[in-house]
């Protein structure tokens, strides 16, 4: 928010226009943001022919700025690159995620160098906190969204305890992730309220279901009659990918992502940017919420992330065909989670790509020097 945003230095963004879905088009918001803070410049977005809302992402969402929202006139930008984080010029535009060259540090999974001891101390996902910060602040609701959002959590009776599942189908089968059936969520969510239910003998099982595919809300509820289940499905429908592209099914993926993270475990796959998304927001409404959820695919990642290593505490001599070997120190590159027990990943020191037992290693967390704005008071 500078005081004066004709001579401010700004960081110039606009939304996608390529296909891609919301949960993507926040995920590059975020991106955006979490550049602008690093390089000290002020997020200027441009939402024109987004979509979803010819109006762009502050028809739903407060300003990102408060006192800044244009480039200040007929300013040449200059292209982001090798020299951009100490760059002079008044304006840089960043390309899409993908696109950029010349990656800086700071850029996910790595946390800031001067909140990284406290941080690690608290908290079991560092990096999921962080982004969940940005995630928070780029979706502020506007006066209109709140009252949506709290009347839809209102008419569907959604209260606490509950779990979110979210059943991503349709498009992402068989491009970016496996069919997982509905029996496969729900040995998770039985597991969650068998143990809940040892503390609170009468609590009721309620299950708030999300997807995009309006079969599955049918199933569950067929094979489940013991939960009650607080979903739309109408929200389903919308999700479909012929009719994602509208208003209406805009509002319904925002509730979902909204209510998911209001839930008290979520089932999902982390591969899907509405469940990383979901994750990301329940971070900062509790002390620690990285243990609140259960993927049945992929670890916690962003998109277009540094590299995510780990570091051996234990030596580890391959036992069988596909196991990798390593040191204690040896640097291990993740690449797949495959929740028995072992990843695959990329020994960095030997070259070596391999399964590798999670056991003999520590996640680490890339620290980057980043902005402390000392002339924010610290509320805390």
């Amino acid at each position: 928010n500078p005081s004066d945003c004709d001579k401010a230095k700004k960081i110039f963004c606009k939304l996608l226009t390529n296909g891609c879905g919301y949960g993507c088009q926040l995920h590059h918001v975020t991106f955006c943001l979490i550049m602008a803070y690093a390089t000290q410049r002020t997020l200027i977005l441009k939402g024109e022919g987004w979509a979803y809302s010819a109006k762009g992402w502050e028809s739903l969402f407060l300003p990102i700025s408060k006192t800044c929202r244009w480039t200040g006139g007929p300013v040449v930008a200059s292209q982001w690159g090798p020299n951009s984080t100490t760059d002079s010029s008044q304006v840089i535009e960043l390309p899409q995620l993908f696109q950029l060259s010349s990656r800086p540090r700071f850029l996910p999974l790595a946390i800031p160098e001067d909140l990284a001891d406290r941080l690690t101390r608290i908290h079991g996902d560092p990096p999921a906190w962080w982004v969940g910060q940005f995630v928070t602040y780029v979706t502020r609701p506007s006066a209109m969204l709140q009252t949506f959002l709290n009347e839809s959590k209102e008419k569907m009776n959604f209260t606490n305890p509950i779990v979110g599942v979210h059943v991503r189908r349709t498009d992402k089968i068989g491009t970016e992730a496996l069919f997982h059936n509905v029996d496969e969520y729900m040995r998770h969510v039985e597991e969650w309220f068998d143990i809940y239910e040892k503390q609170h003998p009468r609590a009721q099982r309620k299950l708030y279901l999300a997807s995009d595919d309006p079969g599955v809300l049918l199933e569950a509820k067929k094979n489940y009659p013991n939960y009650t289940f607080v979903s739309d499905n109408e929200v389903s429908k919308n999700a479909n990918p012929r009719s994602r592209n509208t208003e209406t099914s805009l509002h319904g993926i925002i509730l979902d992502i909204y209510l998911l993270s209001r839930c008290d475990y979520l089932v999902c796959t982390l591969s899907s940017n509405v469940c990383r998304a979901a994750y990301e927001l329940m971070q900062p409404l509790h002390g620690d919420a990285s243990e609140w959820f259960k993927s049945l695919d992929s670890t916690y990642y962003v998109h277009g992330q540094n590299a995510h290593n780990f570091v051996s505490v234990e030596a580890h001599q391959s036992r069988r065909e596909g196991e990798i070997s390593f040191n204690v120190g040896d640097t291990i590159r993740l690449a797949d989670n495959r929740w028995d027990g072992y990843c695959y990943g990329t020994n960095v020191n030997t070259g070596k790509s391999g399964l590798f037992p999670l056991y003999k290693t520590i996640n680490e967390i890339e620290r980057a020097k980043m902005p402390v704005y000392p002339e924010v008071p610290d509320l805390l």
